[in-house]
């Protein structure tokens, strides 16, 4: 089977692959470094992890199991919110990348927001990480429009992505304009919707009329919105290369305004009473 060439969304001196391969919650130990080698031999460039998942040794694995020169691949971790202080937040890189088994990854991400520590202290420390050589992009998750802003004004180096949840249950309108309108690509992560959309009938209408899957579908309306990055996860081999065929079909601009519509209320998967923040 020939590898598929995967596009790449520019931002700032950033390429950012435009599917990836999630890790969260995704299985054991060696099911996670299976997973990632094969996802590696499969064409996926584009690997997304961070402390918080433990998928961090796994994914290293994977990757040197795989045989994928490193400079091919874009690799992601964060660093949570418990360690958002300077000296906790270079621990946390430190050891991440000493976990991962590599020298630098090529995006470092503020996981979660935290009221209690100054996000200035925050984002000095973040750029510091580039400056030292440990990542070679920065960005934010779980971040609303006006943290993002913040982060922006308040970070010595630029910002390129913001990860948050993406699927067409929820209504993402206003935080991708936003990210598009700052050059700065969006990560979506659960864009299947951990499973849920997967019965969904309109999106089973459409899926059945373009000789695809559900999950094509759903992909494919992500990506062709422009400026946003899926990173679905799975371990069974067939879905993940069926996740990379979203690249040689498009939805009509009514099957397009379809999905949109699905959005819900309270739809939303990654809602943490505590940290989460208002969303946009």
């Amino acid at each position: 089977m020939p590898i598929p060439s995967i596009p790449t969304l520019p931002a700032g001196d950033a390429k950012i692959p435009a599917i990836g391969l999630g890790t969260s919650n995704l299985g054991g130990g060696n099911v996670r470094g299976e997973t990632v080698a094969i996802a590696l031999k499969l064409g996926y460039r584009h690997i997304d992890t961070a402390w918080k998942y433990g998928s961090e040794r796994a994914v290293g694995e994977g990757i040197r199991a795989a045989g994928v020169p490193r400079g091919d691949i874009f690799l992601c971790t964060k660093v949570s919110h418990e360690y958002l202080r300077a000296d906790d937040f270079a621990r946390s890189v430190d050891e991440s990348l000493a976990t991962l088994g590599v020298d630098y990854v090529d995006l470092l991400l503020v996981h979660w927001p935290n009221a209690a520590i100054p996000l200035k202290e925050t984002m000095g420390a973040l750029a510091k990480a580039k400056r030292d050589g440990l990542a070679r992009h920065l960005g934010v998750a779980n971040f609303n429009i006006a943290l993002l802003d913040e982060a922006i004004a308040l970070c010595p180096e630029p910002l390129v992505n913001l990860q948050g949840e993406g699927h067409p249950y929820i209504d993402t309108t206003r935080i991708v304009d936003a990210c598009r309108a700052r050059g700065i690509v969006f990560t979506a992560y659960t864009p299947l919707g951990r499973g849920r959309l997967l019965d969904d009938p309109v999106l089973g209408e459409i899926a059945q009329s373009k000789g695809h899957t559900v999950a094509q579908v759903a992909l494919r309306w992500l990506v062709q919105r422009g400026s946003i990055v899926p990173i679905p996860r799975s371990s069974n081999p067939g879905r993940l290369a069926e996740n990379l065929g979203v690249f040689d079909f498009t939805l009509t601009d009514d099957e397009m305004a379809r999905i949109g519509a699905l959005k819900q209320a309270n739809a939303r998967i990654a809602n943490p009473p505590g940290r989460a923040p208002k969303w946009d």
